[in-house]
Order: structure tokens, then C-alpha cells, then sequence
């Protein structure tokens, strides 16, 4: 193969890649069967079924049991909003943000003590195995999932305070700062580093998505005089939302 020459399974994905994004192959129709793409492309059948497994891996078609293969409806992608606005006491910075993009954003939690895995007390400056208030989160617009997010808080600096439980008590549902400040703890720095990954299969089962989809995850961490106080992963379904940042400019 010469260089830079792809291989005729990509080359045919391109070729189907296309014509899906041109709208020859429009949303809910039948992707030519394996036979008829070795047909058309001269191919063979190992080829013809890697090229399907590459629009199936890029989320363009899906598969429906006992149906065959169909192009999937390509969403508009919505914008998640991240900033550095700090709501007045009492408001959620979620739903601040959400609603400066005219979402209607809701979400339901639960949290549980937990001893912290390796990479965790990395984040936190921690030691492996030392208590946590872990809570996971997931986030919802008009109802339909957008968001999951772990946290993880730990218990030296937030046991036996009233903000131990992020969602319950007089500052329950607050944001970290808001509820660190509470007990004396001023955030001064928080840090938001952003990759990418196959979503897991119960992430995706709570995001709606189907595997092999893509995520966005973005590790925050929150920062008082150079100490960890909270550390969370936030994912989410990168073929639907964009993450956009809203920065203020000093």
C-alpha cells in the first residue's frame, strides 16, 4: 500500500460517510447489506463488514434486531454552558447556566460514604482508601438526560458539617463554593481538564445512547489555598451537546 493510500474498508466507510452526510442516505434508511456493498465496491466481505463496523463505531448507523442495519437521526447538537459566573447564595450554578441558554435544567442525586480509589486520591491529595462523600448526579433538560456527574468530597474536610451531604440540609443543592464557605473554606481556584472516550455501558444506558458512542468527560477540580475540596467527573454524549465556555475576561 503506498503512502498515505487508506485501506479499502475506510475507503469504502468514506464513500458511505458521504453520502450519509450529503443526505443520499437520509435518516431510517436501510444501509446497503454486506452483499451489496461488495457489489457495488468490488470488495470482499471482510471488507465490506469492517467499513459497517466504522459507521457504527462513529454512531452514523445503528442496528435494529431482526431488521438490518439503519442510518441514524444525526441530532443538532445543544450547548452545555461552563463559567466562572458565581450565582448569588442559594442559587444552583447548574440551573444559572443552563438557564442563560434557555435550558430547563432539573437533576436527581444520591450520595453515599465511600473510600476513595488511587486515582481519586490523586486528585484529592489523599491518601487511597481514606472516606469520601461520593455523589452522582444526572442532569436533565425538559426530562431528557444530558449529563452525569460523580463527585467526590472528602470527609476531612467536610464530616460532621452541615454541608456533608451536598444535596440535604440548609445549603443542600448549592453549589461547591457556596457550601464550602459555609464552613469556613473559601475556593479560590478550580480546575477543568476535558477528554474524550467510548461511554461505558451504564453511562450510556442513562444517557440514551448506544455503545460504541463517544463522551466527553471533564475532570473538575476545586482548589482552597492549593488544597483539593471536591473532585468530580462530569460526561457527556459528545454527539449531542457542546461544552461552551463562558470566560471572564480580567
Amino acid at each position: 500500500m503506498a503512502f498515505g493510500e487508506q485501506p479499502a474498508y475506510l475507503r469504502v466507510a468514506s464513500d458511505l460517510r458521504r453520502k450519509i452526510v450529503d443526505g443520499a442516505l437520509p435518516p431510517h434508511t436501510r444501509l446497503p447489506s454486506q452483499a451489496r456493498i461488495r457489489e457495488e465496491y468490488g470488495v470482499s466481505d471482510t471488507v465490506a463488514l469492517e467499513a459497517r463496523k466504522v459507521l457504527m463505531a462513529e454512531g452514523l448507523v445503528e442496528g435494529r434486531s431482526g431488521s438490518g442495519t439503519y442510518v441514524r437521526e444525526r441530532p443538532v447538537p445543544r450547548r452545555i454552558a461552563r463559567s466562572g459566573y458565581r450565582p448569588p447564595s442559594g442559587a444552583n450554578p447548574f440551573r444559572q447556566e443552563q438557564a442563560e441558554e434557555g435550558m430547563r435544567g432539573t437533576w436527581e442525586s444520591s450520595s453515599e460514604r465511600d473510600e476513595v480509589a488511587p486515582d481519586i486520591a490523586t486528585r484529592l491529595g489523599i491518601q487511597p482508601g481514606d472516606p469520601a462523600m461520593r455523589t452522582r448526579y444526572v442532569f436533565r433538560d425538559a426530562g431528557e438526560p444530558m449529563m452525569l456527574s460523580t463527585s467526590w468530597e472528602p470527609l476531612e474536610v467536610t464530616g460532621r458539617t452541615p454541608v456533608m451531604l451536598p444535596e440535604e440540609g440548609p445549603l443542600g443543592g448549592c453549589g461547591v463554593v457556596e457550601r464550602m464557605a459555609a464552613i469556613g473554606v473559601v475556593v479560590d481556584n478550580v480546575v477543568e481538564e476535558i477528554g474524550a472516550r467510548p461511554g461505558l455501558a451504564e453511562e450510556l444506558l442513562l444517557l440514551g445512547g448506544v455503545p460504541g458512542h463517544v463522551v466527553m468527560v471533564l475532570e473538575r477540580t476545586y482548589y482552597a489555598s492549593g488544597r483539593a475540596v471536591e473532585t468530580a467527573d462530569v460526561v457527556v454524549p459528545a454527539d449531542r451537546y457542546r461544552v461552551a465556555y463562558h470566560l471572564p475576561v480580567r
